[in-house]
């Protein structure tokens, strides 16, 4: 398994608009002057396995003040068919995931994101800015710790409160984006 950190592009880089299609087949794009969390993750990396369970919790504490959440699968799917579209619904059912996961066949909203890794997290204020772009949490898989999500969980409760950017923000680590050839 090769390490792939995120990028960690500028603070306050504008949050691309994109429209993609989730698990059920309905259409989901960001809304204007929302606050909103991306995760680029897939069904198969173990990094994203690590903090599966998480997910649902972070998505609670989105919907508690207000932020837009949602999951990105850009992985090429004819060399991982385990991240389908298909495997993604039983991947969503598996976890009790209900935030939007959401399929990027061309892998377009990746690259203008500039997602590198999964997990690849993207936390934007309501008008837009990046905010928040780094780990989860200090844990990794097979390192004997549960995960809390602290630090996401941490920038997130920033945000809503009006503070600025978090000054040391960790970069995320993860398996590599599947890149069509």
């Amino acid at each position: 398994m090769v390490v792939t950190p995120s990028a960690m592009i500028r603070l306050g880089t504008q949050m691309p608009t994109f429209s993609l299609t989730d698990t059920v087949g309905n259409s989901w794009s960001p809304t204007s002057g929302t606050a909103t969390l991306v995760i680029f993750m897939c069904n198969h990396c173990p990094y994203v396995i690590h903090v599966a369970e998480l997910l649902e919790t972070v998505h609670g504490v989105c919907k508690e003040h207000g932020v837009a959440m949602c999951g990105i699968n850009s992985n090429d799917i004819t060399t991982h068919p385990d991240d389908s579209p298909e495997k993604m619904v039983e991947a969503a059912a598996n976890y009790s995931w209900t935030f939007p996961y959401l399929f990027d066949e061309t892998q377009e909203v990746a690259k203008r994101f500039g997602a590198t890794c999964t997990p690849d997290v993207f936390l934007f204020s309501a008008d837009g800015n990046l905010y928040y772009r780094g780990q989860f949490d200090h844990t990794r898989p097979n390192d004997e710790t549960k995960g809390d999500g602290s630090d996401l969980i941490s920038a997130i409760q920033h945000l809503v409160n009006g503070d600025p950017s978090p000054e040391n923000q960790t970069p995320a680590v993860g398996c590599n984006i599947k890149w069509k050839q």
